[in-house]
């Protein structure tokens, strides 16, 4: 067995590079309904808690640390949350559908953007239809 690096394994901090910080807090918090930990002030930063993950939402200080990253959030029904998230003015680029069935369990997946275009996703593991 080869020998396991320095890290964890565990993901601490996600980054998703923004071009408007308060529009976009506003969207994080307000429309999907994340719990904001805080904002830095007088700095374009905010931060989430995804469950112990942090979501890390910033203007890029350069170029080379500008990110594109495609987030899947989890839900208990990817087609309810995309409902609700479509209530809230939420567009889906591809409404929660099944890619993967394995055993009594379906992969259920859908995509939209946040404001600056990044892709992000709704996912869900669903008992099949018997």
């Amino acid at each position: 067995m080869p020998d396991r690096g320095p890290l964890t394994g565990a993901i601490g901090q996600l980054h998703v590079t923004v071009s408007d910080i308060a529009r976009s807090v506003a969207f994080y918090r307000d429309v999907l309904g994340l719990a904001l930990l805080f904002e830095v002030p007088g700095q374009p930063m905010a931060f989430f808690d995804c469950q112990g993950v942090r979501l890390y939402l910033g203007e890029a200080e350069s170029p080379e640390f500008g990110s594109r990253p495609l987030v899947y959030f989890r839900a208990e029904s990817a087609r309810e949350a995309a409902a609700e998230l479509g209530r809230r003015g939420v567009e889906f680029t591809s409404e929660p559908h099944v890619v993967h069935r394995q055993g009594d369990t379906e992969l259920w997946i859908g995509f939209f953007r946040d404001p600056d275009g990044t892709n992000l996703a709704v996912m869900s593991e669903e008992p099949a239809p018997a």
